[in-house]
């Protein structure tokens, strides 16, 4: 249960008009996983996002992803690169389709996958095993990746691109919408994300059979036959009518959510960017951030470790960056290509509270413990 004291990382925050949308859902019956507002919603985030995608909303970025490589015909023996500093749930769907994971490090300007070590990656793969199915990137905290980079490699080597954009609705690469960069984009509409509809997600495609054919593989692959008839398996990922109703009105007030994380980063770096100590991720030319979380990295782990745990003696939550992908025991035994930078990284970054619905007595009072700290 929320309290009224504690501070959270990133909490769900609503815009005031979603209760109308579940109420018609109520009043309509529509309690299932379609009608009316899964419609509307997929509707909503094409008109946001533009250049003729196609949307199919389901349960879970998760699932997204897990769609995508079914869509890519990702399958055993198949070897997949995938972002290292990241959140596992960009990389579990490739074990779900019994294919390999192949870890690729980051770069300093944005922190995501290294185009460099991508390429290093994809020859080595090439020259070893074959080449691989997919790569999926990641935009992390909102800060897009390098976009004309990857995709160059991408291109050259015929591997598309698995956008995954859990964490960057709303931000921007060279004016166009993170999610419209790519082959494939997921978007994630988890309780912590920039908006959200309690639990969600959603794959981006570039033509109606494909979103055709995403539905049909998260409504269990059901033939069109009157009885209930299956010719390969499904799965069981559609965004139901209620929780999609959420998501339209969250829609409404997606601007606004981008413009307070905005303020709080704001807020953060022009009263910690004096001590040297703290360092924060740029924006580079070209790139806007939703900033979904505002990090800092600090000069040692002990810094961190100091700042997070006075932190949390006064009940607010903050969290160590994402710990790479080729550092978790359930990925040791995976081929990975590093340069030490996500490692660093994780040993000395921070992710500070971000909620879009934080106070100014909220972030008075986060920054008044952070100033205490013996590393200033």
């Amino acid at each position: 249960m929320l309290t009224k004291t504690k501070i959270y990382l990133s909490s769900p925050h609503m815009g005031g008009t979603e209760q109308k949308f579940i109420n018609e859902a109520f009043d309509t019956n529509w309690i299932a996983p379609l009608g009316p507002n899964v419609n509307g919603f997929e509707d909503d985030i094409k008109n946001y996002l533009g250049n003729d995608k196609h949307i199919a909303a389901l349960s879970s970025g998760t699932s997204a992803i897990h769609i995508a490589l079914e869509l890519l015909n990702v399958s055993k023996g198949d070897e997949v690169l995938c972002q290292s500093f990241t959140f596992s749930a960009s990389a579990n769907p490739i074990i779900y389709q019994g294919a390999t994971p192949v870890f690729v490090d980051s770069e300093r300007d944005t922190w995501n996958i290294s185009p460099e070590l991508l390429e290093i990656a994809i020859k080595d793969r090439i020259e070893k095993h074959k080449k691989p199915k997919a790569i999926i990137a990641v935009h992390l905290y909102g800060m897009p990746y390098k976009a004309d980079e990857i995709n160059a490699i991408a291109n050259k080597y015929e591997i598309p691109v698995i956008e995954d954009s859990a964490e960057a609705f709303g931000s921007y690469y060279r004016n166009q919408p993170c999610g419209t960069l790519s082959n494939m984009a997921i978007l994630s509409f988890n309780g912590n994300k920039i908006i959200t509809t309690s639990g969600g997600g959603a794959i981006i495609v570039n033509n109606k059979d494909l979103k055709d054919k995403a539905v049909f593989l998260s409504t269990q692959a059901r033939d069109n036959a009157p009885h209930y008839q299956h010719s390969t398996v499904g799965y069981n990922y559609r965004m139901s009518n209620v929780l999609a109703g959420i998501g339209r009105g969250q829609m409404e007030v997606l601007d606004k959510r981008v413009e307070s994380r905005r303020k709080n980063y704001d807020f953060y770096r022009s009263n910690l960017s004096k001590y040297n100590s703290i360092s924060f991720l740029n924006e580079p030319d070209g790139y806007f951030s939703n900033r979904w979380l505002t990090c800092i990295v600090t000069d040692s782990f002990e810094m961190r470790e100091q700042i997070r745990l006075a932190l949390l003696k006064e009940d607010i939550e903050s969290r160590p960056l994402w710990k790479p992908m080729h550092t978790q025991p359930v990925f040791k035994d995976c081929i990975h290509f590093t340069n030490g930078v996500s490692e660093s990284l994780f040993d000395k970054g921070l992710c500070l509270p971000s909620g879009s619905n934080l106070t100014q007595q909220d972030l008075d009072r986060i920054l008044n413990i952070i100033l205490k700290s013996p590393y200033l």
